[in-house]
């Protein structure tokens, strides 16, 4: 029936977890998850992180302070000189949570094999009127290149200025999206044309991950089995 799941959604739990991690009361739900949607507005909206090609915004929440997490190939452009750039973003969503906001910054090692900025790069090529087919070849060449077992990319709309949207991808190597154990990249944005939007969507195929539930320190739920009481006769 067609790839309808969100390949991230699909594996929460498994082997990818949440963006944004806190509990709160139920009558506080609706409120914070805004908050955590205008936070992540702001931040990608700001001057401070123009051309930091940020993969991921993950949110952690304590009960007087908000920790960002923002994960970019380019921290040098977001920490700006002697620290002056995060500084002001911190200030910027403080205003704006009315909470003490800590930024902390994650280098993407290899950008080429993350779907987020594989989907960013060849949005900005279709945005500059660049040849699609290019640059599909390239993000794959890129990818396999970086380590990927295998990547797909799928565009729709427009493509060439064209007047009937149509789909186009390409693929190469493997990409096992119903098994639950496999890490799959994904990524989605629109590049923003002047004939139109286009999607771009990237999935990434990084091997599979085994035992990661008992990877996980955290044993609450989990019932404990009682050692068996040593014998006092036989000793």
């Amino acid at each position: 029936m067609g790839q309808k799941v969100n390949p991230i959604g699909f594996r929460l739990g498994v082997n990818k977890t949440w963006e944004s991690k806190w509990y709160v009361n139920s009558h506080k739900y609706a409120d914070t998850l805004h908050e955590d949607l205008a936070l992540r507005k702001a931040l990608l909206s700001a001057p401070e992180v123009a051309g930091a090609e940020i993969a991921k915004v993950e949110i952690s929440r304590n009960p007087q302070r908000v920790t960002v997490y923002i994960h970019t190939s380019r921290p040098g452009v977001i920490i700006g000189t002697k620290g002056a750039n995060i500084e002001a973003l911190s200030q910027r969503l403080m205003k704006l949570s009315g909470k003490k906001v800590q930024i902390k910054i994650v280098e993407v090692a290899k950008p080429a094999a993350n779907a987020q900025l594989v989907a960013q790069s060849i949005a900005r090529q279709l945005s500059a009127r660049g040849s699609y087919k290019r640059a599909l070849k390239k993000a794959v060449a890129d990818a396999m290149r970086d380590g990927a077992q295998g990547i797909k990319i799928k565009l729709s709309g427009r493509l060439n200025g064209a007047e009937i949207a149509r789909s186009d991808g390409i693929k190469e190597g493997r990409i096992p999206l119903h098994t639950l154990r496999s890490n799959i990249d994904y990524g989605f944005t629109p590049a923003h044309t002047s004939y139109g939007a286009i999607g771009v969507k990237v999935w990434i195929y990084n091997g599979e991950i085994y035992n990661h539930a008992n990877n996980n320190k955290n044993d609450a739920g989990l019932v404990v089995k009682r050692a068996p009481a040593h014998d006092a006769d036989a000793e």
